[in-house]
């Protein structure tokens, strides 16, 4: 019987205490907001975001509290349309520890500047994956699914799909939604096109060089730093047959919004041959970030 108590109180720990997959620091800026706008609801919607993306369980495993995934929300609100609407801009960022180091690499980094929302001071933040109750908590459940469909990206080849899905079921829940962000004909830079264009088979060499970029390249190179940069270089050509159907396209800006300063840093120990085949390969399906890329060359 005592043996039956302390396991059910473990499980209790593990599922309350190390099951959910977030890490993440939230930050509300509303420096913009003059007048009589009681400025406590800002903290207040803070301290629910915070509790929202942390507390809640996203998937059926069971992370431990090393395994939780670091990231970011900055919330800048720029207007207050009433005394619980507003209009802002929400940057999401996540990162990745690398194997043996104290190095982390940036996944995802991205400004979405059409986020409209309500919040009445005190509430709490729910959110139901089958329908669209509100902005505010699909938009945050939104890029939870994609924090961990990128995390599982680059631990295992195409290892994001089922939460890729999810965030395209909260996009296709949003289509009559009054707020922009969420359909095909708004922009090609939005919520629709970041989970479309992920799951299309014509961008899958996204996915596929982004897992060999963590596994086969970083995460080998606390001990094989040459190898691990050539395959870097490998997973790079992976992202050619993406440009060459896609020029320019919003997921191959958001793939180098993470990568370009981290990629010059590491193609800048590469021999002179090396070099100059990977800024021959990052102008070409990276051109908007030519000159940034032509520093591995200058360096020695």
């Amino acid at each position: 019987m005592k043996r039956l108590i302390i396991l059910l109180i473990f499980n209790f720990l593990a599922v309350n205490f190390i099951g959910q997959e977030l890490n993440c620091q939230v930050k509300i800026n509303y420096t913009q907001i003059q007048g009589t706008t009681n400025k406590q609801i800002f903290d207040q919607l803070e301290k629910a975001i915070f509790e929202f993306m942390n507390n809640k369980k996203w998937t059926k495993e069971i992370y431990t509290t090393n395994e939780r995934i670091d990231c970011s929300v900055f919330i800048n609100i720029k207007e207050a349309i009433s005394t619980e609407d507003f209009s802002a801009s929400i940057q999401v960022q996540s990162r990745r520890p690398i194997f043996k180091s104290s190095y982390y690499t940036q996944l995802f980094n991205f400004e979405d500047d059409d986020f409209v929302f309500k919040f009445q001071q005190f509430s709490q933040l729910e959110f139901n994956e089958t329908t669209f109750q509100n902005n505010l908590t699909s938009v945050l459940a939104f890029y939870a699914y994609v924090i961990l469909a990128e995390d599982a990206d680059s631990f295992s080849l195409l290892g994001g799909t089922e939460h890729w899905q999810k965030a395209q079921l909260i996009v296709n829940n949003a289509q009559t939604a009054a707020e922009k962000g969420w359909r095909n004909s708004e922009s090609t830079r939005n919520r629709y096109w970041i989970v479309e264009n992920q799951l299309q088979p014509v961008f899958k060499g996204i996915r596929e060089c982004h897992y060999q970029y963590c596994r086969n390249g970083l995460d080998i190179m606390y001990e094989k730093v040459d190898e691990g940069r050539a395959n870097i270089l490998k997973a790079l050509d992976l992202l050619k047959p993406v440009y060459q159907a896609r020029p320019a396209s919003f997921n191959m800006q958001l793939f180098f919004n993470a990568k370009k300063d981290e990629l010059v840093n590491i193609f800048k120990g590469g021999l002179p041959e090396e070099k100059n085949t990977a800024v021959e390969t990052l102008m070409l399906i990276d051109p908007a970030n030519t000159t940034r890329y032509l520093k591995i060359q200058e360096s020695k």
